[in-house]
């Protein structure tokens, strides 16, 4: 297997490139990489073969461990074309690597079809790796929290929820009010 191409950056910008150590459990599987330039994900590859029937869930192993700079996080994210076509996704999208993490990076992938199976081939692109920077926080217990617009308007308050009104008769009581 050939390894990907590494992503240049754009012409005339300065782009941050931390270095991601990677250790290879599987020789014969490429390092995680691009596969055009410009692309935010590095593509990982299964190193099994894997069968995943309708709803099936499986922990699926990459054949790599990486090191994720101190001050990144490592985001493995679903790749498009197989949710496309397959109804591939992973479970806990996007799955975390922190940078004090060292074991194989794994994909808990989710098969969402309801009718056939999902069949992957050892070295076949499972998910993508993206990098981003990360900030700590202090968390101060308050009394109260400060007032917004939003105030505590979510998961539909702003409208746009109109799956309910073909797949439900009923939405959740809760919203009602903000898909009118």
């Amino acid at each position: 297997m050939t390894d990907p191409v590494p992503a240049p950056p754009t012409a005339g910008e300065a782009v941050e490139r931390p270095q991601v150590r990677v250790q290879r459990l599987d020789p014969d599987l490429p390092l995680p990489g691009y596969a055009h330039a410009g692309d935010a994900g590095a593509d990982l590859c299964t190193r099994t073969d894997v069968e995943l029937a309708p709803g099936e869930r499986r922990l699926v192993p990459t054949g790599v461990a990486v090191q994720i700079p101190d001050g990144w996080v490592g985001l493995v994210h679903p790749r498009s074309g197989l949710a496309a076509r397959s109804g591939l996704t992973i479970v806990n999208a996007p799955g975390t690597v922190d940078s004090g993490y060292r074991g194989e990076v794994q994909v808990c992938l989710l098969n969402t079809d309801r009718e056939h199976p999902v069949v992957l081939h050892r070295g076949d692109r499972i998910a993508q790796l993206v990098l981003q920077r990360v900030g700590w926080a202090d968390f101060v217990e308050v009394g109260s929290l400060d007032g917004s617009d939003r105030a505590a308007g979510g998961h539909g308050s702003s409208g746009g929820v109109r799956a309910w009104q073909t797949q439900q008769p009923d939405p959740p009581e809760h919203f009602q009010e903000s898909t009118r």
